[in-house]
């Protein structure tokens, strides 16, 4: 087992505060079995498209709270059921289901996380039963009550490259942007959204029934009106943060971003008391019962945007270029990560996938240089190793073929 005082960089003042040292995948996408033994704060996966470099991303992914980074369902993660069949793998392992499990040193704190599938018998008639999978979270072989839990042990930011154009197309994919660095920060935040989106989705049912039940329906969007709030005050608050600390700590490589929020829900908690807004909501709600159905317009937090501008060129950043886009985002993610530092001591764990791409050689070594400063670990996929060069001292490198993982010497 490699120890905590491996994970360190030229210096011996500066040390990786957030790694993982060994990560075993089960039946995880094209993996059958996987166990990878780290001892470095880079760790390269280079290899071919589609040869499972993003499949590994993607499993650190989900020692998170939430879907991981390609919010998958859990029916779409495990193992194709032919690799199961022509893929070695320990004589415990069966194909009933997938897991992810990690050693990580947080803080000089060592710590066993896992998350697995579970599945059961649910009945949903009297004579009619069906299978369903839940997701299970283990911490130091102690059962979580809630996935969300593992917001208080281990932080994990991404960057893939459909993340490269979310300054464009509809407001979902850049809501759960900003969703996600919320709880980043605010733990609870995970649990309130999970809650007001079981909530919705019961309201939505007893619309859709038919059958108006006009006090169960009251009592729902009561609940939802005030969980709703407090997510628009949580989400209004990161962006302030982020604002501030952006300002505060100018970049000198990527373009400063300024975050706006386009929501009417938050909007309204800029300015008037919380029992006023959440009077308002609930007022939206109600009327909004007969023709939510048939025109999802109405005001709520599930339709707020995130608006981001370039500072310096006062241009929203849906108009830049590609490049420019790929910059605030950069900017954005590593004014997250710095300020998680600063103000919480969490140090996050970052998975960044083709990251190099639209990053000309002066941006990307001073990308790497950055990240190296934060004393995190970072996971990076290539399909060459040659944009690593300036790190390799500092780097694992790993190839990705025929559905295995192998260490290399670059």
């Amino acid at each position: 087992m490699n120890t905590a005082a491996s994970f360190h960089f030229d210096s011996e003042d500066t040390r990786v505060r957030s790694a993982i040292r060994r990560l075993t995948l089960v039946n995880f996408r094209n993996y059958r079995y996987l166990r990878l033994n780290l001892n470095k704060p880079f760790v390269v996966l280079s290899g071919k498209n589609g040869s499972g470099k993003t499949n590994v991303l993607e499993a650190v992914s989900f020692l998170s709270q939430g879907r991981g980074l390609r919010s998958a369902k859990l029916s779409e993660v495990k193992t194709f059921d032919f690799l199961a069949d022509v893929q070695q793998a320990p004589v415990f392992i069966n194909n009933n289901g997938w897991a992810v499990s990690a050693q990580l040193d947080s803080n000089g704190e060592e710590l066993t996380i896992g998350t697995a599938v579970e599945s059961s018998v649910k009945e949903i008639s009297y004579n009619e039963t069906k299978e369903v999978e839940r997701r299970i979270v283990h911490v130091n072989n102690q059962k979580l009550s809630s996935q969300n839990d593992l917001g208080n042990f281990l932080s994990v930011i991404w960057v893939t490259p459909q993340m490269d154009r979310i300054f464009q197309g509809g407001s979902q994919n850049r809501r759960s942007f900003l969703d996600r660095i919320v709880y980043a920060f605010d733990v609870e935040h995970a649990k309130r959204l999970s809650t007001f989106d079981n909530l919705y989705r019961q309201w939505l049912q007893v619309l859709k029934s038919g059958t108006l039940n006009n006090t169960w329906l009251d009592t729902l969007e009561e609940q939802l009106a005030g969980i709703g709030v407090a997510i628009a005050a949580a989400r209004r608050e990161q962006v302030i943060r982020l604002n501030t600390f952006i300002e505060t700590n100018p970049d000198d490589i990527f373009p400063d971003a300024f975050l706006e929020l386009d929501g009417t829900i938050e909007k309204m908690v800029a300015e008037k008391p919380a029992v006023y807004v959440e009077d308002f909501y609930r007022e939206s709600l109600f009327n909004q019962r007969r023709s939510i159905l048939y025109n999802d317009t109405g005001a709520g937090i599930n339709k707020t945007d995130l608006k981001a501008v370039y500072k310096k060129k006062n241009v929203p950043a849906n108009l830049c270029s590609t490049g420019e886009q790929k910059s605030l985002l950069l900017n954005i993610i590593l004014a997250q990560a710095k300020s998680l530092i600063a103000t919480k001591d969490i140090y996050p764990i970052l998975l960044l996938d083709e990251i190099t791409a639209h990053l000309d050689e002066v941006k990307r070594d001073a990308f790497f240089a950055k990240i190296k400063n934060l004393n995190v670990q970072s996971w990076l996929t290539s399909t060459t190793m040659f944009d690593f060069t300036n790190i390799k001292n500092d780097t694992q490198f790993f190839e990705v073929r025929d559905n295995s993982v192998f260490p290399i010497t670059f």
